[in-house]
């Protein structure tokens, strides 16, 4: 995919905010946890350069910034030269790069004995490999910088850390997410650079809304979090924000949990509820 859809000039102005005149890209930037991040990044004083498959979206997200703050372009994470090309669009546009969000993801569900190696493949793909070419070129991109430095976020989950019936793939790539993290702020520290992880639980957004269309896995999601409740995209956005920011300056090599405590007890049993739907 190499469409652009919107960039956004040269010049950088004098902005406040905790992220003020850093330049931010966001993978998965058009809904959900990404939108969420690209409009804080936004808010908080960060021109953001956004990558998504969905051009709608991304349209849209470009004219509610506006394109003094904001641009866009068609990126599948799993293309390398697409990845390249987004951030390229960070340097050209901006003149550099200071954050790099690797958030696009998805994943579906099927035992390990009856997953199709394609949807297993495609799974990886996303999750993992598209987390490793977004650190990889936006690593390359901060450290060419005089001084190096830069703030990089995968976006693992819960499940990197919580096995679940079902989810053998998604588990597998977002624990492989966190271990990426760990090698690459081994790495990249030398050059300034700082590499963490977040890792949410249940969040609602439109990739989830299935979710709550199979009887009781909310309600056992919720059940087994001890915060008793799911999140918002926002409560995300605000621990990336953290990790982006120069607060977060001795930070590196962790994983922030954002599931309400979940990870303490067990994982929801969304197979067995998919079979009880089927059988209803």
């Amino acid at each position: 995919m190499s469409e652009r859809v919107e960039e956004a000039p040269a010049s950088r102005g004098i902005g406040v905010g905790r992220v003020a005149d850093k330049v931010a890209l966001v993978t998965g930037a058009a809904a959900g946890i990404g939108l969420a991040v690209a409009r804080r990044f936004a808010a908080e004083g960060a021109y953001v350069v956004a990558g998504d498959i969905d051009a709608a979206g991304l349209a849209a997200l470009a004219e509610e910034l506006g394109p003094q703050r904001c641009a866009t372009r068609l990126c599948d994470v799993t293309v390398e030269d697409d990845v390249a090309a987004l951030v390229q669009v960070a340097v050209d546009g901006f003149g550099g790069l200071d954050i790099a969000v690797a958030n696009a993801g998805g994943g579906t569900a099927a035992e390990l004995a009856d997953h199709d190696y394609a949807a297993w493949r495609r799974i990886v793909d996303l999750c993992l490999n598209g987390a490793f070419l977004t650190v990889k070129h936006a690593g390359r991109a901060m450290r060419a910088r005089d001084g190096g430095a830069g703030a990089i976020v995968t976006l693992a989950s819960l499940n990197a850390v919580q096995p679940g019936r079902g989810m053998g793939a998604y588990c597998a790539a977002k624990a492989g997410v966190v271990a990426l993290t760990e090698v690459a702020a081994l790495e990249l520290g030398p050059a300034g650079i700082r590499v963490n992880a977040v890792a949410p639980g249940l969040i609602r957004t439109r990739a989830t809304a299935g979710m709550w269309h199979v009887p009781g896995v909310v309600e056992e999601y919720v059940e087994n979090a001890p915060l008793g409740r799911f999140a918002e995209p926002e409560e995300v956005a605000a621990v990336v924000l953290f990790l982006a920011s120069d607060e977060a300056s001795f930070v590196s090599g962790s994983v922030y949990g954002v599931d309400g405590g979940a990870r303490t007890r067990r994982y929801p049993d969304l197979i067995g509820a998919l079979e009880r739907l089927s059988h209803g």
